[in-house]
């Protein structure tokens, strides 16, 4: 455990002050009594068997911050770097501030932010590999870095910035709040060693002396309805009735009649441009993942069902050589895609531990379903592409395997890319919490899948009539334009009209990124005018086969711009930053300029 100093002072020392029975959010305080098994045990810390003196050992703790009293002096950041021995890149505690008013009233509020231990952790319920925990002493909520294997996710899922994705280690950590320290009845050391009295630590509710206020917002702070966090705040001082953020999100708080201030978009008149540089981001491999897995689960749709609805061109008995080859090559993307996802890991050899987490992670439950689907398909493959192969087995053995392997493989795929929707259901990115990541996905599904299944069988019977089965993948193609088509529709005035981060993530999209979008929706307009088109005119052989293939290339364009974009402009109910640190422009500057070569600037290059 931690070592107290000889006389240790008593700014330092937890006090034991009365609390009520329930937090504000219906939770008990006690979180676990003399006789509940889990009380009496080691947390075992840096291997020491004893259990800690103090006497609020099993109640919720956390942290007080007097936006009033908070100078800057980072005094915080410092003791806990310098506690956790960080590097650079790496912050368990930062602070940002957020600016309003005009010359001379012009008004800074700090704000110092960690892990807030939160009641509802999401970090918790989304990390696939179980690397989190909520103990029962003090209410910390834990992560083990051996564990995890560095998908990033409970960075997504986190308001408050707590979990820090380490690119160099390829893992997460995040604030463990100083535990060591608690054992022993001390503050963590951020607390500790806080100048101006701004932030302080306790049992949950109990007001620090000489405070006022107990509350849950500030401006800048997300909505706590997200995950109940152990924080509360005091901030007296009268703020302008809009305040801005010094980093490069697009973002204001605007006080409401309540007096809470709340998210809206800063259109600052930045001009639109095309940033196709900066479509390129540490998610690039989920682009590749996300769009081939969707083209894979629809083409093998096609394949399957297609014959059982009439498609005679795709049964396997109709050009056996061409539904084999197909089949391989749907399999051999779909490994393909697999290997991106797993590379995409800090630490890929460790992505079985993807399995650990299916009872609450979307996560776990997309690897599972792509996992089944993966070798459904496989067995699929083999028993209808060899399946001499397999003539040692009982009569009708293969033909009962084949169609158990076909309908697991067609429900299992559609399955996996309805969990691979619910990744993305985050609250703390509302860019992304909408219904159109479902329409996007399906609608991808059924467009890609359709010109994976009509190019080579439109090729290969370019001489010979293709009887339906082009005017059968031209529906499906519209049908899947169609529906992202709304979906997109949709997502864009609903973010128009909810403000907040998700307006302010379509801001970028329609500025920053705005010659990109606007290419992207043209190319989704005219393919879709272009196969009206090519249908009606009822062109076909070589001719009809080049022009599938020119508006092959204008969807496939179209769907990795589209799916980049979803990954870049997403703007996340995160804490403000400050001018340099925790600033993506200041980032990329750091990048382009080489100040990033310099650890000391605390941004890592940009490599995974």
């Amino acid at each position: 455990m931690f070592k107290p100093r000889p006389e240790e002072r008593e700014y330092a020392i937890i006090p034991n002050a009365p609390h009520p029975e329930k937090n504000r959010y219906g939770k008990p305080v006690q979180l676990a009594g003399e006789g509940d098994a889990l009380a009496g045990k080691s947390l075992n810390i840096n291997g020491d068997a004893g259990v800690g003196a103090n006497p609020n050992r099993y109640k919720q703790h956390g942290f007080y911050f007097n936006a009033d009293n908070c100078i800057s002096c980072h005094a915080c950041e410092a003791a806990c770097s310098e506690k956790n021995n960080l590097p650079p890149h790496i912050a368990f505690r930062s602070v940002g501030y957020v600016e309003g008013g005009s010359y001379p009233a012009y008004t800074r509020m700090n704000i110092s932010m960690a892990c807030n231990h939160c009641d509802d952790p999401v970090c918790l319920k989304g990390c696939p590999t179980r690397a989190y925990t909520k103990f029962a002493e003090y209410g910390a909520v834990l992560q083990d870095p051996d564990i995890c294997f560095g998908c990033g996710y409970c960075t997504w899922v986190c308001p408050y910035n707590a979990p820090q994705l380490d690119p160099l280690a390829g893992h997460v950590s995040k604030c463990n709040m100083c535990v060591d320290r608690l054992e022993v009845g001390l503050k963590p050391a951020c607390s500790s060693a806080c100048l101006g009295g701004a932030l302080d630590f306790g049992v949950i509710e109990t007001k620090p002396e000489h405070r006022e206020q107990l509350e849950t917002r500030i401006p800048g702070f997300p909505t706590p309805e997200i995950t109940h966090p152990n924080i509360r705040f005091q901030q007296t001082r009268s703020l302008p009735r809009e305040m801005h953020r010094t980093d490069s999100m697009p973002l204001r708080y605007e006080r409401d009649g309540q007096g809470s201030y709340q998210p809206k978009v800063a259109e600052d008149g930045r001009p639109r441009r095309w940033n196709l540089k900066k479509l390129r981001s540490r998610e690039d491999p989920l682009v590749v993942f996300t769009l081939v897995t969707q083209m894979v689960v629809g083409a093998f749709l096609i394949l399957f069902l297609g014959p059982r609805l009439g498609l005679t061109e795709l049964a396997p008995a109709a050009h056996p050589l061409l539904h084999a080859l197909l089949l391989a090559c749907l399999l051999g993307a779909q490994t393909l895609a697999l290997a991106l996802s797993t590379l995409h890991l800090g630490r890929p050899h460790r992505f079985y531990r993807a399995f650990n987490n299916l009872r609450y992670s979307p996560v776990s439950r997309e690897v599972a379903g792509l996992a089944l689907f993966y070798n459904l398909l496989g067995g699929y493959t083999l028993l209808t592409a060899f399946a001499g192969w397999f003539s040692w087995l009982p009569a009708g053995w293969v033909g009962s395997l084949t169609w158990l392997a076909g309908w697991g493989a067609a429900l299992t795929g559609t399955l996996a890319l309805y969990f691979m929707q619910r990744v993305y259901r985050i609250e703390a990115r509302p860019y992304w919490n909408h219904w159109q990541v479902l329409t996007s996905f399906y609608g991808s599904m059924l467009v890609l899948g359709a010109l994976a299944v009509a190019l080579p069988y439109g090729w290969a019977l370019a001489d010979a009539p293709a009887g339906t089965l082009l005017a059968a993948c031209a529906a499906l193609l519209g049908a899947g334009l169609a529906l992202e088509g709304w979906g997109l529709t949709r997502h864009a005035r609903d973010l128009a009209h909810g403000g907040g981060e998700g307006a302010a993530a379509h801001y970028l999209q329609r500025t920053d990124f705005g010659y990109s979008y606007l290419a992207r929706n043209v190319a989704l307009g005219t393919a879709m005018l272009a196969m009206l088109a090519l249908v009606a005119s009822g062109i076909s052989g070589v001719a009809g086969m080049m022009a599938w293939s020119v508006l092959a290339a204008v969807v496939l364009a179209a769907a990795v711009v589209g799916r980049a974009l979803f990954y870049v402009v997403v703007i996340p109910t995160t804490m403000p930053g400050a001018f340099f640190w925790r600033n993506r422009s200041f980032q990329e500057h750091a990048r382009e300029s080489g100040l990033a070569d310099m650890p000391q600037v605390g941004v890592v290059p940009d490599a995974h």
